[in-house]
């Protein structure tokens, strides 16, 4: 990550919310493109060493995102994102949850509701990702699961990424 690129994470535990502030080197089109197309998802959207995998993607109110995050030896973790507002290149609001290979939403995980916005920013793009959680009690199981590290480790992963493709 560039050292010039912004990249705040604020916890609110007494909001039960994360909030995630990131900057890209790149047009807010194709970073947005990067955040809602699975061929571009499939190549950033995983902490190293994982790489993720979409087995469906529809990207629209009402649509879903499955995907796994897998490891080397090839255990997957699977996710589900339930799209609830779509606003293109502005921004988009989504319930993600872990789920299973079939992509039901396992219930003894915490799950969160995602307000995602796109701004233009002086390096290129501003992405601040609001999340929130049911309790303070799943923020920080969140974080006890290294979701601060994992975020910082994803997002560089879109750095590169926007620097091969731009």
């Amino acid at each position: 990550m560039k050292a010039e690129l912004q990249f705040d994470f604020i916890v609110d535990k007494e909001n039960s919310r994360l909030t995630v502030k990131r900057e890209f080197a790149g047009k807010r089109q194709l970073v947005w493109d990067c955040h809602t197309k699975a061929e571009y998802l499939d190549r950033w959207f995983a902490p190293k060493p994982l790489k993720a995998k979409t087995k469906h993607m529809d990207f629209r109110p009402g649509g879903y995102w499955h995907y796994a995050m897998v490891m080397p030896d090839g255990q997957a973790f699977w996710s589900r994102v339930d799209y609830q507002e779509v606003n293109p290149i502005d921004g988009y609001k989504g319930l993600d949850g872990f789920s299973d290979e079939t992509g039901e939403v396992n219930p003894t995980m915490p799950r969160s509701r995602w307000n995602v916005s796109f701004e233009d920013s002086k390096a290129g793009t501003l992405v601040t990702t609001v999340v929130q959680y049911s309790s303070p009690e799943d923020v920080q199981k969140v974080i006890d699961m290294g979701m601060e590290q994992g975020m910082a480790s994803t997002l560089e992963r879109l750095d590169e990424l926007l620097l091969e493709i731009a």
